[in-house]
């Protein structure tokens, strides 16, 4: 009787963790699509104004240098953390360290486009997606 109890509050419980894992997936993939939007907007208004694009270098999360990504668009901090290729992908510029990455072009993959970049992060970090798209359109090359 009490392994029966026991058993099925784990299993409760079990379903309760599922529920909560699959709402915050479907509310990270809501605010990506809001995001993805933003971006768009910011590449199409980047490009009418004539702002450069540049090859976007990731760094590796230890150790020094900058490595080729071949991917081409616009950084979007001053610290090269975070970028936007010309397509509206977007990138974290922050990446494991590859063997030899300083020579060689590495493969970066888009990451799905948060509403707050940086939450989670030191103070100062977090910064509204919006903020800092509008931010970068006003830097000058």
């Amino acid at each position: 009787m009490v392994d029966d109890d026991a058993a099925r509050r784990r299993a409760e419980r079990a379903a309760q963790a599922d529920y909560h894992v699959a709402a915050a997936l479907r509310r990270d993939e809501q605010e990506s699509v809001r995001a993805q939007v933003l971006i768009d907007r910011f590449v199409e208004q980047a490009t009418q104004a004539g702002l450069m694009t540049q090859e976007l270098t990731a760094r590796p999360w230890s150790g020094r240098g900058r490595y080729h990504t071949g991917v081409t668009g616009w950084f979007l901090r001053h610290d090269l953390a975070l970028g936007v290729d010309v397509d509206g992908r977007y990138y974290q510029l922050v990446v494991a360290p590859v063997r030899f990455g300083r020579w060689r072009t590495i493969d970066l993959e888009p990451t799905p486009p948060p509403l707050q970049t940086g939450k989670g992060g030191r103070d100062g970090d977090s910064v509204a997606l919006d903020v800092l798209l509008a931010k970068r359109l006003e830097w000058t090359n």
